[in-house]
């Protein structure tokens, strides 16, 4: 642990739920990923982290055998694990958290961090909840990592990721409705009529951190052509140019929107990534997601 974090006097934590990808832990080999329990069709797995067992590769596979899922938030044993021998070490903690509004994460690791303080008074420890989550809180936790990176400080770091939050725009777009209705965002008449007119539903995370059906499209490309008609309103690159596009299991399509993207916006700095069991759990295979920094929150 002393090696991870050497040099910077902290380390940045995130959970399971940001999906970052292979190529951004490659490029930020010192944030922790915190895992998360996933089960799926009845059988329980660990996804993120140094000890998942879940790929996200299986985890759509088993969807798309018609299993469906459900998650677990992070608990604040789990939390203290991964917390205490980093402050053991003389290190503090920034902990960017799963929205507080989609799960009890944020409590559950304010409840833990208020405990370690009575045993490491000296250190310090920063839990911001990020109002987002998946490749939205992937993006947010990849700027600050570059940031520390930089030579920022804890105090100065968390204060943007705070600040900077809700300029991270997450517009999806959901294959079908049938995971939607299992987790009770719409209604079975809703789902049905949606697979009988092909409606591929636009989600938004809104102000407050929720998962919002905003818009109905007939069709994926009028889906793709609405995601790219709200960043052209908020798009913010001097915040950073970095645009993520995020997938369930449909790599064509996502290539095809990140072309949209480029096309668009020339100077936009595009990284696909997969959107992994904690948010597919409720979206379903087919998901495609377009997240950049805007004012279009």
């Amino acid at each position: 642990m002393m090696d991870s974090a050497d040099g910077f006097g902290y380390k940045i934590f995130t959970d399971a739920t940001a999906d970052f990808s292979a190529d951004m832990l490659r490029r930020y080999p010192l944030v922790e990923i915190i895992p998360m329990e996933v089960t799926v069709g009845g059988e329980n797995f660990q996804y993120g982290g140094k000890g998942g067992n879940l790929t996200v590769k299986r985890f759509y596979a088993m969807q798309r055998e018609g299993k469906f899922a459900s998650t677990s938030q992070i608990n604040p044993v789990t939390y203290y694990d991964y917390f205490e021998p980093v402050l053991k070490e003389g290190f503090d903690i920034l902990y960017l958290c799963f929205s507080s509004t989609l799960s009890n994460c944020f409590n559950n690791a304010r409840m833990c961090m208020d405990a370690l303080w009575q045993k490491y008074p000296e250190r310090k420890m920063f839990c911001v909840d990020t109002l987002t989550a998946s490749v939205g809180e992937s993006l947010l936790v990849g700027e600050a990592a570059k940031k520390q990176l930089e030579g920022w400080c804890i105090e100065e770091l968390a204060a943007w990721s705070d600040q900077t939050k809700l300029k991270v725009c997450n517009w999806f777009m959901v294959d079908n409705f049938d995971h939607l209705k299992y987790g009770g965002r719409v209604s079975s008449i809703t789902a049905m009529a949606g697979g009988l007119l092909n409606i591929k539903p636009l989600l938004h995370m809104n102000a407050k951190g929720e998962l919002v059906v905003v818009q109905k499209c007939r069709g994926r490309r009028k889906a793709v052509s609405e995601k790219i008609k709200q960043m052209k309103e908020g798009w913010l690159p001097e915040i950073s140019p970095s645009v993520i596009v995020g997938h369930g299991d449909d790599e064509e399509a996502a290539m095809m929107l990140k072309d949209a993207v480029i096309e668009n916006f020339p100077k936009a700095e595009v990284t696909v990534a997969q959107i992994g069991p904690v948010i597919g759990a409720h979206t379903g295979p087919g998901m495609l997601a377009l997240i950049y920094f805007g004012g279009n929150r």
